[in-house]
């Protein structure tokens, strides 16, 4: 069973057998605004950024990069892991003057 439809039979078994009386208005504000964050965006936007990489080849071609930067060295795995971090971490920064306008 997946996993919203189990939080989803919780919660409808807790509002009919807990004995409170919410209002449906209410009922409907909170499970808006519990969905209705900035931070839940992000989630698929992470998802979407990694599908892309993906699709377009870069993080091969970063890996690859990065392999032959140090990939030479004694634990080469390690390294070429967090040069390939550090090059996605670059173009993230690179992104972040864009973050305000956008998330107005």
């Amino acid at each position: 069973m997946p996993v919203a439809f189990s939080l989803g039979l919780a919660s409808t078994y807790f509002i009919f057998f807990s004995g409170t009386r919410i209002p449906p208005l209410i009922l409907m504000t909170q499970m808006y605004g519990g969905i209705d964050s900035f931070a839940l965006l992000a989630l698929p936007m992470f998802v979407l950024t990694g599908e892309l990489l993906n699709r377009l080849n870069l993080t091969q071609k970063l890996i690859n990069v990065a392999r032959a930067l140090v990939g030479w060295i004694k634990g080469g795995l390690a390294h070429v892991n967090i040069v390939t971090s550090m090059f996605l971490l670059v173009f993230l920064v690179q992104c972040w003057p864009m973050q305000p306008p956008l998330g107005q």
